[in-house]
């Protein structure tokens, strides 16, 4: 089974063919149904050999194409000054993201 390992939003992700894979939002125009692809790719293995980047793979891609965008969990972000009389603030944040389906790895 072929994989790849990319990097984008500042992580590294192994992916293949066909899965789905949730990322960081990416900067631009993007709506659902978009392809869209990535070039920093760090490693490619087709089963047979291995291709590692220094750091990146020139001339790799990995194509797929945009299933959702949305927003995560509301994750909960509390901040406590113990002894300042000042007691605790409580934010709140949702992470957006972009659930893309990889169609190839070329």
């Amino acid at each position: 089974m072929e994989f790849a390992v990319i990097q984008t939003g500042g992580k590294q992700y192994k992916v293949r063919s066909g899965g789905l894979l949730s990322v960081e939002k990416i900067k631009g125009e993007y709506s659902k149904g978009d392809k869209i692809s990535f070039d920093k790719v760090l490693l490619v293995d087709n089963g047979k050999d291995t291709t590692i980047g220094t750091p990146y793979i020139s001339g790799a891609k990995v194509d797929g194409e945009i299933v959702e965008i949305g927003r995560g969990r509301k994750i909960m972000v509390i901040k406590y000054k113990q002894k300042s009389r000042t007691g605790w603030t409580r934010n709140g944040h949702r992470q957006p993201f972009f659930k893309v389906k990889i169609t190839s790895i070329k």
